[in-house]
Formats: structure tokens, sequence, C-alpha cells
């Protein structure tokens, strides 16, 4: 029998640590009725502006619903996260934070946009530009091994801050357990992203989320693994695509090759100042290994659909 539970909203952490307290402790088969703050722990709100970003205070960013303690999980188990539903909230945020990113040179001012979220279907980029809501969360992970203080921001073999935005409604999530009782946590909603989160932000959004818990005693993997319900696109996938590539033999300086490409394509087109351009590559454009075994030449592709372009309808 399936027990369901509902988590504190009052629970957050902001690092992963050794040996934490769990706040919730769950059986295999139960599910768990999640309410997450968005990254920023409310610092932002619909009417803030670019000004905003100088008093953000790093020390509060990625607010984690957690831990929550599995039953009988050790070790070299397997924790299977079901993810039931996912709801963002009303409004979101975009930015460009200063020496972070794919491009931080050509892109070094801050910049920041809020969007209205209560459409529920499509994020209103401009007038002629809108991009399917497709929300999941960028951090799911159980708890490190040997973790003190540890920051969110990179993922690990644990799962965490993986920004895999296939990694919504109907998907199972495979982490591999490294502490006693898993001691799982999530947080960071996206309402939106594209395969690279290349600007560092996707649409950054609170949510409401419904995640069911197995635990498979005994079974092993090195890394986060994930089953999709169905296509991986499928919201876009009515139209083309264009594609702008990297070519090299360094996969970064290539995907960023291939975004600056991108950036002007979008911006010599559609009209759109560069800037916002950026924040349209992380919101929906997808970077692709297009090619990795011709000696030493690599190619990276970023793809843009064309579905979010009104003019394409």
């Amino acid at each position: 029998m399936t027990n369901t539970h509902q988590f504190p909203e009052d629970h957050v952490h902001y690092t992963w640590d050794k040996d934490p307290q769990p706040v919730l402790t769950i059986d295999s088969g139960d599910q768990v009725d999640f309410s997450t703050r968005e990254v920023a722990d409310d610092q932002f709100n619909k009417d803030s502006v670019t000004e905003d970003i100088a008093t953000l205070d790093w020390a509060k960013v990625y607010p984690l619903a957690g831990p929550v303690e599995v039953r009988g999980a050790e070790p070299g188990d397997t924790l299977e996260v079901e993810i039931l539903s996912l709801k963002p909230g009303s409004w979101g945020w975009m930015a460009i934070l200063p020496g972070l990113g794919l491009l931080p040179d050509e892109f070094p001012d801050a910049y920041l946009r809020t969007f209205d979220l209560s459409d529920g279907h499509f994020i209103h980029f401009n007038d002629n530009i809108k991009v399917p809501i497709t929300p999941f969360f960028g951090t799911m992970g159980v708890g490190p091994a040997n973790a003190e203080g540890q920051v969110v921001m990179p993922p690990g073999t644990f799962g965490g801050n993986m920004d895999t935005r296939h990694l919504t409604t109907g998907t199972k999530l495979y982490l591999p357990v490294q502490v006693a009782g898993a001691m799982f946590s999530c947080g960071d909603g996206h309402a939106a992203q594209g395969d690279g989160e290349v600007c560092v932000t996707a649409l950054e959004c609170s949510m409401q989320a419904s995640l069911k818990f197995r635990l498979i005693k005994g079974k092993k993997i090195p890394a986060p693994q994930f089953q999709t319900a169905g296509a991986l696109t499928p919201q876009v996938d009515h139209k083309g695509f264009y594609g702008t590539t990297g070519v090299g033999p360094d996969l970064m300086a290539s995907a960023r090759d291939a975004i600056r490409s991108m950036v002007d394509h979008i911006s010599e087109n559609y009209g759109l100042e560069p800037k916002d351009a950026y924040l349209l590559c992380s919101l929906c454009v997808d970077l692709k290994i297009s090619e990795i075994v011709d000696a030493g030449q690599y190619i990276v592709s970023a793809l843009l659909p064309l579905a979010v372009f009104q003019e394409n309808e």
C-alpha cells in the first residue's frame, strides 16, 4: 500500500552534508508531495529588475527540500524516483549572471527578466516567441558520500544539480545510494530549459511536485540513469530545427562556438538583442554532441526549435 507524505515547506538546506538529520522518513513505495522555492529562495519576485542581482545573497541560493530518508537504503542500492506530477508557480525568472554561463566574456553584464507563467502552457518570451512550459527539477539527488558543506551547483555521481530537462512528469530517475537512508533532496524548479542551460539559468520558478520512491536492493549503478515516458521534445517536434555547429579538438570550445553562432543567428533573423538571444538559447536551444570519434575533431551542434516562433505556426 502506498502512503502519501507532505514534505514540510519550512525545511530546506543549502549544501550537501554528511550525516544529515532526515526531515521525513518513508518506506519504499511511498509518495512524497513537495512545494519547493525558486532557486534564489524568494530573493527575487515578479517585479524584480536587473539591479537586484547585485544584492543576491549566494548563501541562500539553492534551497533544497530534504533530506528524505528511505528505510533500508544502503550504499550499493539504487533509488528509483518516479515523477508523478510537476506544476510550476505563477511566475519565474531568467538572468545573465556575471562570470557564469557558457559565454561570460561576451556577456559580462548582469541582466534579469521575469515572466508570467499563469498561461500554464507557454512562456511568452515576447509577442512573437512562445516556449512550451515543460517543468522539471534542476536538482534531485541522494546524499553524497563524505560531503561536508558541499555546494549544490556542480552535480556528481549522486545526482544533484543535473539540470537534465528530460526529468519531466512520467520519467523515472535512478540514483546510486551512497549513504544510509539515501537522504534524497530536490529543488531548483525549472519551467523550461534547453540542453546545456547555456546562460547558467533556466526559467527559474517554484514548484509543486509529487514523487514516488522505490528502493532497488543490491542494484549498483555508477551514476544517475533515467527512463522517459515518451519522446524527448514532443511539444516542438511538429516543426523543424535550425542548427549551428562548433568544430574543433575541445568539446567546451566547440559548444561555445555553436552557441555564439546561434546567438548571432537569432539576433540577425528574429530581431532580438544579443542578450535576449542568449537567454532564449538557454531556454530552448539543445546542445548535442554530433561527432566525437573522427581523429580528435569534435562537432557540437546547437538546435533551435522553429516551433517557438509564431510566424511558423
